[in-house]
């Protein structure tokens, strides 16, 4: 028998559990819950770590967490603190004991871990006040002295989007560590914290099992937040605000989670297959500790039975500074769709190589659409063994970049997306097909012949072989690019020197001596055919059938208002009379090293059928995202800020 049972504000854990005699904790709650158990929450504000989790047993037999029908509840990984005592002008001080903490001090925890390149000295403590997060500083001149934050936020923005945060960055703090006591000193400028509500962050999630392999969970209509997260890289532990901890079938749906010192939603790898060892041990690359950690997976229980397949839908994420979802590995066969994600890796306090709103490795047979991913450091993404991965409808705005796929050989879809950003892709990768996409910014395209890579038997996590990035072995169709003043490579002109089919890429190989260093010298081919290109925009120069304006401004523009997102773009006559092919997995060259198909993630046929407004293509596509433009301009209702406007896939 399925049972409720309930959690208030007003509750008691030594209560029933019952609507008239309900827990005080989540977590009490979640102790007790077995499969087909629902835990309904009431409102009101909770502080705590719900970890004695229990699992599922199957789709239809589910632990739930959800917030009680129209009543807010809000779960904290913060605390408040009260009794500041004023030091001089502005700054204020609190001593805690060190007790308090309950053996994690944020305060006293460094940022740490593979691929963190500026850390700043960044612990992962935070200070709120009203729900903004102050800025912390490495010594007690610069709580004095506060405008010396900038120099922090300056200090690796080259090429960056900027953001505005003058008037945040006042507001600092600093924290000394004792044997017995923790001092937090802070800069509240004209405010008295004692009048306001400050918070300290002091879990490290919220939402966390004690156990791998907890299953079958749902978590839906909260607000979450506030975790003093570590860094996430793939050879480490990873972790969030709500963190999986390597387990499969999780549903995260209709929350809305922000600030997380690092990541927000974890579906990543747990720490038996790696623990930062690049870093502690510094004897091997870390690309050779990656690998290890694939092959170690691959020698546990890392398939398709045991592990991923979660959905994350119809959430708001915000204000983290690495992620809004991480995940290696435990991403795979996943499903994130409907989510906004907004303001990741904007406030520039440390830096590393794994910053990105969604950054996922080996996201097997992922399926990322309907996605609206704005003002951030990176939108997605997608590296290594990126197979079988989907990523479709999305909608990238004022992003400093917005899509990456790195070291992978496919096949992978990118589909139906507007990207916007000035340094709007970056394709490390081949086994590519970009279909139907606006593209207005830089195309960045590199070889990888350093770092072979795993592929896979298709929809499996059987490793079937490994290859180094050749560069090509893409296909561009449908697609309309736009180029921008001062924007080089914009287009698919970067192509220009690669062959235009797999007969000619043989017969060139063929006449090389060697063997695999053959490959090393001719290019693999590229697939490109049926796009425009405005504004300067550059075709491939063995492209049959195009169009070409270099006089033509669409004059491209997202834009968002109480009711919605929103494109206006002019679109000429000619742009409307030249169709390309809808495309399939019967028409798209199959990937050369892989050798296998663009195909659906159950090994069925794949057809285009859909534009970014779920609208039928039926006879021939129009070219870009979305089919019912019209010649002059258009003024269209891209995502609804109500509800999430919900489309499909194909």
């Amino acid at each position: 028998m399925n049972h409720l049972i309930h959690v208030s504000k007003n509750g008691s854990d030594y209560g029933l559990g019952t609507a008239s005699s309900p827990f005080l904790t989540i977590d009490k709650g979640a102790s007790i819950a077995l499969p087909g158990d629902t835990v309904i929450v009431h409102e009101g504000v909770y502080r705590e770590a719900i970890k004695h989790i229990n699992s599922g047993s199957s789709e239809k037999r589910r632990i739930t967490f959800k917030a009680a029908d129209n009543e807010k509840v809000t779960i904290k990984g913060s605390e408040i603190i009260n009794n500041w005592k004023h030091v001089e002008q502005n700054i204020w001080k609190v001593d805690i004991n060190n007790q308090y903490f309950n053996g994690f001090n944020p305060f006293g925890t460094k940022l740490f871990g593979d691929w963190l390149v500026i850390d700043n000295g960044k612990t992962l403590g935070q200070v709120y006040i009203n729900g903004q997060a102050l800025f912390e500083v490495n010594d007690f001149n610069n709580v004095r002295n506060p405008k010396t934050v900038n120099e922090i936020l300056d200090h690796w923005t080259n090429k960056l989007v900027s953001f505005d945060y003058t008037n945040e960055s006042k507001y600092v703090w600093y924290a000394e560590i004792q044997e017995d006591t923790t001092t937090v000193y802070a800069n509240f400028q004209d405010y008295n914290p004692n009048n306001e509500l400050i918070e300290f962050n002091i879990r490290p999630h919220v939402f966390c099992p004690n156990k791998s392999h907890t299953n079958y969970i749902t978590i839906q209509n909260f607000e979450i937040a506030h975790a003093a997260t570590q860094w996430s890289p793939p050879t480490a532990n990873q972790t969030g605000i709500i963190d999986t901890h390597w387990s499969k079938n999780w549903i995260i749906e209709n929350n809305h989670i922000h600030n997380s010192m690092c990541s927000a939603i974890s579906i990543g790898k747990e720490i038996s297959t790696g623990d930062n060892f690049n870093t502690y041990r510094k004897d091997k690359p870390g690309y050779q500790y990656q690998i290890e950690t694939v092959f170690k997976s691959v020698n546990s229980d890392w398939n398709k039975e045991t592990i991923g397949s979660h959905i994350i839908r119809n959430n708001v994420i915000h204000d983290c500074g690495q992620n809004a979802i991480v995940g290696h590995l435990g991403s795979a066969f996943s499903f994130i769709y409907n989510n906004h994600i907004y303001n990741i890796g904007n406030r520039r306090e440390f830096f590393g190589h794994e910053i990105a709103g969604i950054k996922l490795h080996a996201a097997l047979d992922t399926q990322v659409y309907n996605n609206y991913v704005h003002h951030c450091s990176l939108g997605m993404w997608f590296d290594w063994q990126t197979q079988g991965t989907r990523i479709s409808k999305n909608i990238f705005a004022h992003n400093t970049r917005d899509l990456f796929v790195e070291v992978s050989s496919g096949p992978y879809l990118v589909d139906n997306n507007i990207l916007t950003a000035d340094y709007a892709l970056d394709n490390h990768a081949q086994g590519g097909a970009y279909i139907n996409n606006i593209i207005s910014g830089e195309i960045v395209h590199k070889l990888m012949l350093d770092r072979a890579t795993p592929y896979h038997v298709p929809h499996s996590t059987l490793i079937s072989g490994f290859a180094p990035v050749y560069g090509g072995d893409d296909r561009f169709y449908n697609n309309i690019f736009i180029g921008k003043n001062g924007i080089k490579n914009i287009g698919t002109s970067i192509f220009n020197d690669y062959t235009a089919s797999l007969k000619e890429y043989i017969d060139l190989v063929s006449q090389e001596e060697g063997d695999h260093e053959a490959f090393h010298k001719i290019k693999q081919p590229v697939f490109i055919n049926h796009n425009a290109y405005f504004n300067q925009a550059e075709h491939f120069d063995r492209e049959q059938s195009f169009i070409q304006d270099n006089a033509f401004n669409p004059n491209l523009n997202i834009q968002e208002d109480n009711s919605g997102v929103y494109l206006d773009m002019t679109i000429p006559e000619s742009l409307l009379n030249f169709k390309g092919d809808i495309h399939s997995t019967y028409s798209l060259p199959k990937v050369r090293l892989v050798d296998a198909d663009f195909e659906d993630i159950d090994g069925s046929p794949l057809t285009l059928s859909s534009d970014l407004l779920n609208h039928s293509r039926i006879d021939m596509a129009t070219l870009g995202p979305i089919q019912q433009l019209r010649v002059g301009k258009n003024h269209i209702l891209l995502w609804e800020k109500d509800n999430n406007t919900k489309n499909s896939i194909d």
